[in-house]
């Protein structure tokens, strides 16, 4: 394949979301993406112990050499433990096609709330049957420092959801420490360019972990082959926590594709000189026919049209949804026209033009990025945007939910006051109907017959192929709408059977 993929590595006792939206806009950005359920995963907690530290990585070198021939660039990036995995499989492997990204990389486990005693594990593990006896529980401020978030994750642990387990083998951080070790050593063999993202605050591991990573990858080949970001705002869970987008942004700099918001640009567009002259020219026409509809299929799903200045045609119209407000403005006549020669730098492409609308004639410049023969994002440079602002007047439209986002975002919430779990049907339910209500039709691969949870949620997705976003969201507001008044008199029998308060 000519897209580009990312092989992405989940953590301990945990799944693909540990990586939060990052399949999502990477997918966004033109990459395939691929992920792995490491052995002992997607089950129950008691099911990691006899699992060993090779027989994870294994999986991944598995994974890895099954993908590897079929893309001409393979990024590899993991999460907490999920990292080690991606260190250690780039290292045996002479990665050399790609990029490496470490998030929160626990070479060392000696965050903030680490006890004093964690060392004294190292003895446990010498007595027979206790690392498999003994069990590490899930504890606040379980990774995250956003109080919301970790209220809701909090709330899922004493449901019982099975979304991450609770707690892990004391086994299992014995393997942790077998990898870690792997990991420290032979790290100047790693050949890729690679990027270490952790917290300041990450309260598992220290920055002492980021900084012997880049300290030690490519020593003796060539300087700043390794590099980091330190995050302000977050714990462990980086990808889910405060910090998220930033997180995301330098992720997907780092693979050569611009920050959108940012105007930073890759460092290869991966498109002949002919190629790059007929998106060009498409989008000359389209604009000039004031087409919107047309740019936007050109561009990746997250495209975004950049248009500043303070006046009601300002703002940052993403997406299909940034498309219905940038019509609703522009449907009286805009149109760019009298484009000059382009100016192109790798997949920046700056070009004269002028914007007209009625009487309107505003000179600027149009800047793009291109990709892959995609629009990744699009931005009008006024002269004079006074100009502009005294033509349309009013004032900037914020960017409003329509009534049915309104509607699954009311039934979500909803849904995180039941006081149990549903059944596994009805998970699969919600799940499907989640997917199908955010993101249409299932284009997913479909995971390998060993993944029997990531198959299962596979199916009941695909099964509503064909069902609206507008229907399935109606669908999931009317279930958790049925869940929720059944969960009723549970909740009345429980408070009935409480004993009166003092008086």
């Amino acid at each position: 394949m000519t897209e580009p993929a990312v092989l992405l590595i989940h953590g301990l006792g945990g799944t693909q979301y540990d990586l939060g939206s990052l399949h999502k806009r990477l997918k966004n950005a033109g990459f395939v993406t691929y992920s792995i359920t490491l052995p002992g995963h997607g089950g129950q907690p008691a099911d990691l112990i006899g699992v060993r530290a090779e027989d994870w990585l294994e999986a991944v070198r598995v994974k890895y050499r099954e993908i590897i021939g079929q893309h001409e660039v393979l990024h590899v990036m993991g999460m907490c433990m999920g990292s080690l995995l991606a260190i250690e499989t780039c290292k045996r492997e002479g990665h050399a096609k790609g990029r490496l990204v470490a998030l929160a990389p626990p070479v060392f486990i000696d965050g903030w709330s680490t006890p004093w005693y964690r060392g004294l594990r190292h003895l446990l593990y010498w007595i027979p049957g206790m690392a498999e006896r003994m069990r590490v529980d899930e504890e606040d401020p379980y990774g995250i420092k956003n109080d919301e978030l970790r209220a809701i994750v909090r709330a899922k642990f004493e449901r019982g959801d099975a979304f991450a387990y609770s707690w892990v083998p004391l086994a299992c951080i014995r393997e942790v420490d077998r990898l870690r070790r792997l990991v420290m050593r032979g790290l100047s063999r790693i050949p890729c360019p690679t990027l270490v993202i952790h917290a300041r605050r990450d309260e598992l591991t220290s920055l002492r972990s980021a900084n012997f990573l880049v300290e030690h990858i490519g020593a003796g080949q060539r300087a700043g082959q390794a590099r980091m970001v330190i995050l302000e705002n977050s714990y462990h869970l980086i990808c889910v926590d405060n910090d998220k987008e930033l997180l995301t942004q330098r992720a997907l700099e780092f693979f050569g594709v611009g920050s959108l918001g940012q105007g930073t640009q890759g460092d290869d567009p991966a498109m002949s000189p002919a190629q790059v002259d007929a998106l060009l020219a498409a989008v000359q026409g389209e604009l000039a026919r004031g087409d919107f509809a047309a740019l936007y299929e050109r561009g990746i799903p997250d495209f975004a049209w950049y248009q500043p200045g303070h006046n009601r045609s300002s703002g940052i119209f993403r997406g299909k949804k940034g498309l219905l407000r940038l019509q609703a403005w522009a449907k009286d006549g805009l149109v760019l026209s009298a484009f000059g020669t382009p100016v192109i730098n790798a997949g920046m492409v700056m070009m004269p033009a002028t914007l007209q609308c009625g009487a309107l004639a505003s000179h600027g410049v149009l800047e793009m990025q291109l990709q892959r023969g995609r629009l990744l994002e699009a931005r009008w440079f006024p002269d004079d945007p006074a100009l502009e602002d005294a033509y349309f007047g009013g004032e900037p439209v914020p960017d409003q939910p329509n009534v049915a986002e309104q509607t699954l975002a009311a039934a979500v919430a909803l849904s995180k006051t039941l006081s149990k779990s549903p059944d596994e049907q009805t998970l699969l339910r919600l799940y499907a109907l989640y997917k199908q209500s955010t993101i249409g039709d299932n284009h997913a691969e479909r995971p390998g017959a060993l993944d029997v949870v990531g198959r299962a949620k596979f199916d009941a997705w695909a099964a509503r192929t064909g069902l609206t976003q507008d229907q399935a969201i109606l669908e999931y507001a009317s279930l958790v709408q049925q869940l929720k008044e059944d969960d009723a008199p549970s909740v009345k029998m429980r408070q009935s059977a409480c004993p009166a308060p003092p008086r």
